[in-house]
C-alpha cells in the first residue's frame, strides 16, 4: 500500500530533526569559534555555552544594543550563540575542573580556542579528556595549530588574514594591501571546523573513538586563496591586488547613477558593444580592431573608461534587469538595507525574527544558508544570559544540590 503524502512529510521531518539530535556539544571558544559552536546548535545540537564566572570577554564586542555597552547587550554575542545553553565554569578552579570533567561523560563535542599547551597545563589535554570519555571529539582553533615553531605566536584575524596570503592580494594597485571586511578568518575557520566535526562524527559511527581535530586560522586562510596559490605552484606568478577588477579581467564593478554594479567585460562582447551603441554610448569599441580579443585584454582600461561613462546613465537596477535578460550575469552591489529588503531572501524566508524579552524586543538574524525539505529549526533560541543555565545544567544534569551550587559560586568555581 502506497504511503500518504502526510506520512511522507512525517517521515521526512523526523529525520531532520535527528540531524544532530542527541549531540551534545561544550562550548569554550572565543570569537575565534563561536561561529562553528552556532552551527551545530542552528542543526539540533545540544549546545552548552562555558563562560567564566562574570561572562565571557566575547560579549565586550560591539555593537550594542541601543548603543550601550554591556555584557548582556553584545549584538556579536546575540548572533553567535543563538540556540545554545548557557552556564558560567571557572576551568582553573579545582572544583570547577571536577564539575567540567564530570560534565564531559555525556558529551560528545567540546570546541575550545585556547593557547596550545593551557589545557594540558590543567590536566585536560585530549589523552585526559579521552581517558574521562573515550568517543569525545575534541576541536582545538587556534592561530598558527597545535605544532610548528610558531604555535605560541599571538593571533587575531587579522594576523590570520596577513599571514595566510589573502591581505597581499586584497586592496587597489595604488595601496598598501587591505584587509577584507569583517573577521572572514574566524568563519572560514569555523565552516572548517564544522565540517571536520561532522567527519569525526561519521568515522566514530565506525570505529567507536573520538578525535583530536586541529583547526589554524592560517591554513583556513590559505586554504581559500583560490587561484592564487594554484597559480604560484603553476608558474611562480605572484598575483597583483586589482581593486575592483577580477583578478583574470572578466569581472569589473563600475559606478552608476545610484551606486554599483558589478559587469563582464568580455563575455558575449558583440552584444555588449551592440548595446552600447543602440544609446549612441560605444565610442570606439566599435571599431574592428576591438574584435581582437588579445587587443582588447591589452587595451582593458579604455574599455572601463567607456563602460564608466555608460553604466552613470543607468540606475543599477536598469542595467542589473536588462543585462540578466541578456544572459549577462551581473549584479548590483546591494548595501545592506538591499540585502535586507531582497525579494528573493524574502521569499525564501532567510532572516528570522527571534524574541529578546529581556529588552522587551525582537531582533532580525541571518537564518541557515541551506534548506532541508523540512524546517530544520522550528523554533529559534536567543543567546543566553550570563549563567542562565546554570541550575538546569548542574542541578538537573550532574545532581548538585543548590546548596553547593551557592557554595561553588561564592569561590568563585562557578
Amino acid at each position: 500500500m502506497r504511503e500518504s503524502i502526510e506520512g511522507v512529510k512525517k517521515k521526512a521531518i523526523s529525520k531532520n530533526d535527528s540531524l544532530l539530535k542527541g549531540i551534545r556539544v561544550l562550548d569554550l571558544a572565543d570569537e575565534k569559534a563561536s561561529f562553528c559552536s552556532k552551527l551545530l546548535a542552528d542543526m539540533g545540537a545540544y549546545v552548552i555555552k562555558v563562560e567564566k564566572p562574570g561572562g565571557d570577554a566575547s560579549r565586550n564586542i560591539g555593537p550594542f544594543w541601543n548603543n550601550t555597552p554591556h555584557p548582556e547587550k553584545s549584538l556579536f554575542f546575540w548572533y553567535h550563540n543563538t540556540n545554545k545553553r548557557g552556564i558560567t565554569l571557572n576551568i582553573e578552579h579545582n572544583s570547577g575542573r571536577e564539575i567540567f570533567c564530570r560534565l564531559l561523560k555525556k558529551t560528545d563535542i567540546v570546541v575550545e580556542t585556547f593557547r596550545p599547551g593551557y589545557l594540558k597545563e590543567l590536566g585536560l589535554d585530549f589523552e585526559v579528556l579521552r581517558d574521562i570519555n573515550s568517543r569525545l571529539i575534541l576541536v582545538s582553533v587556534t592561530g598558527f595549530g597545535q605544532n610548528g615553531p610558531r604555535k605560541h605566536y599571538q593571533s587575531c584575524d587579522l594576523v590570520a588574514s596577513a599571514m595566510g596570503g589573502q591581505m597581499y592580494v586584497s586592496g587597489s594597485t595604488s595601496t598598501s594591501p587591505l584587509k577584507p571586511y569583517g573577521e572572514q578568518s574566524y568563519y572560514t575557520a569555523s565552516l572548517f571546523a564544522a565540517i571536520g566535526i561532522l567527519l569525526a562524527l561519521q568515522k566514530r559511527r565506525k570505529s567507536g573513538a573520538g578525535e583530536h581535530i586541529d583547526i589554524s586560522l592560517q591554513e583556513a586562510v590559505t586554504s581559500t586563496l583560490e587561484h592564487v596559490m594554484i597559480r604560484y605552484f603553476n608558474d611562480h606568478t605572484i598575483p597583483t591586488r586589482q581593486g575592483s577588477l577580477y583578478w583574470n579581467n572578466e569581472f569589473c564593478i563600475v559606478p552608476c547613477k545610484d551606486g554599483f554594479i558589478l559587469v563582464t567585460l568580455f563575455q558575449q562582447w558583440e552584444t555588449l558593444v551592440e548595446w552600447l551603441d543602440s544609446e549612441g554610448m560605444a565610442g570606439d569599441l566599435m571599431d574592428n580592431k576591438w574584435a581582437d580579443e588579445e587587443y582588447r585584454l591589452k587595451h582593458l582600461d579604455r574599455i572601463i573608461e567607456v563602460l564608466k561613462r555608460w553604466t552613470l546613465n543607468h540606475t543599477t537596477r536598469e542595467l542589473f534587469e536588462m543585462g540578466q535578460l541578456m544572459g549577462f550575469p551581473w549584479a548590483p552591489v546591494a548595501t545592506p538595507k538591499e540585502v535586507i529588503e531582497s525579494p528573493q531572501l524574502k521569499e525564501r524566508g532567510f532572516f528570522v525574527l527571534i524574541d529578546q524579552p529581556k529588552f522587551q524586543t525582537c531582533m532580525n538574524y541571518p537564518g541557515l544558508p541551506y534548506q532541508f525539505t523540512s524546517p530544520m529549526v522550528k523554533q529559534w533560541r536567543r543567546a543566553p544570559l550570563i549563567g542562565e543555565d546554570n541550575i538546569r545544567v548542574f542541578q538537573g544534569e550532574i545532581g548538585l544540590s543548590r546548596k553547593e551550587i551557592k557554595k561553588l559560586t561564592s569561590e568563585g568555581a562557578i
